[in-house]
């Protein structure tokens, strides 16, 4: 046993695999099959600890069976599947939810990020801008005068960019200003995005997203609640409750997205991210589904 012990403590060392023995934990604990089952689920600092049946909120046994918790100093980025608690408005416990870690524990890179938003904001530009040539100004096509015997330069219209109320030199016409970005860097884009979130504990899972009523007080006074928070993104798998989009309508804070609307850039925008367990699921089948190219 002690043997298994000293193997795991070098793959954590060596960083091979993402998981750490707590202090507490005895060598006699470790089942031998565990190294052949592949990366053990892992539970984030941020959503869970271990805790005693006599706490009232243990995690489920059969999610730590022959897994480990991490400590508080987890290290990020590390594709470990993260145990999240499950809530609602009402701050009401409603179970756990593994979180796939190739979506909610990726590496964090700036530069993709950078990228992913470029693409965005350079995609939802208008490009509807446009300048009158030489050929759709108003004007006479008449010679102002004759081309020789004045000593002045030689013109034949008035409509010149060289003329008041004539066209505009080399001015902007209608473009796409669009550019192109791989589809995997754009997926990798928002594997980021939600890891970051999931890092800072902004990550917030719901059952769903259904208010009593279609009062703004409802959103306000969950939102009062949160601490280090200025706005707030609502996600929901399908499409949104009309009672939920009363409810949110008048608040500038909160907005509320489908899953199939996530981005990369509503990701930043926001401080907190809360998301259904239908949304979670349907994502994560999105970042697993092979792409078309």
């Amino acid at each position: 046993m002690w043997n298994l012990a000293r193997v795991a403590w070098n793959l954590r060392q060596s960083r091979r695999l993402s998981f750490a023995i707590p202090p507490s934990f005895s060598a006699t604990q470790i089942d031998p099959s565990f190294f052949k089952r592949g990366l053990p689920f892992t539970a984030c600092k941020y959503f869970s600890t271990i805790e005693t049946q006599e706490s009232g909120g243990p995690i489920p046994s059969e999610l730590l069976t022959n897994k480990t918790v991490l400590r508080p100093d987890r290290d990020i980025g590390q594709y470990a599947d993260l145990v999240t608690r499950v809530t609602n408005f009402h701050g009401e416990d409603k179970g756990f939810m593994v979180l796939a870690g190739d979506v909610f524990d990726v590496p964090i890179r700036k530069d993709i990020i950078h990228r992913v938003v470029r693409w965005q904001l350079a995609k939802r530009q208008q490009g509807t801008h446009s300048t009158k040539t030489i050929s759709e100004v108003s004007g006479t096509g008449k010679k102002p005068y004759k081309q020789k015997g004045t000593g002045r330069a030689r013109h034949g219209t008035l409509r010149g960019p060289q003329f008041r109320h004539g066209a505009a030199m080399h001015g902007p016409k209608p473009r796409s200003h669009a550019i192109k970005l791989q589809k995997k860097v754009r997926r990798l884009g928002l594997k980021i995005a939600l890891s970051a979130r999931t890092a800072e504990g902004k990550l917030i899972v719901f059952e769903d997203l259904a208010v009593p009523s279609h009062k703004t007080k409802n959103i306000v006074n969950y939102v009062a609640q949160l601490e280090n928070t200025k706005k707030v993104l609502l996600v929901d798998g399908g499409p949104i409750d009309d009672k939920l989009q009363l409810a949110t309508r008048n608040l500038h804070y909160v907005n509320v997205l489908p899953s199939i609307g996530l981005n990369v850039y509503s990701i930043l925008l926001h401080d907190t991210l809360v998301m259904t367990q239908d949304a979670v699921s349907r994502i994560v089948e999105r970042m697993h589904t092979p792409i078309n190219r």
